[in-house]
């Protein structure tokens, strides 16, 4: 079944899912600045708009728009800009 997720004051909301491969969560997330922790690694594609991170060990942000990947690896914190509002879907494996 599906899980709704709410994070910082409702500015972040996904939606939790099975994909018979793995699990996911489609989500949305408000123009601001947030800082998440992962559990196992994580496959995160911009679905509209654009979301810059600060990934772990990087001196660098880096800006992924529409249908492009960041990785990131497990037990990490990373850190997101939102210049607008955008939308995104995650694959934990």
């Amino acid at each position: 079944m599906f899980k709704v997720n709410e994070y910082f004051d409702g500015k972040v909301k996904s939606l939790a899912f099975e994909t018979g491969e793995c699990p996911a969560t489609i989500g949305v997330m408000a123009q601001g600045e947030y800082e998440f922790g992962t559990s196992s690694k994580e496959f995160m594609t911009v679905t509209s708009g654009k979301l810059t991170v600060l990934l772990p060990g990087e001196d660098d942000w880096k800006t992924y728009g529409p249908n492009e990947t960041m990785i990131i690896e497990p037990n990490v914190k990373f850190r997101v800009k939102a210049e607008k509002d955008s939308s995104y879907i995650c694959l934990y494996k």
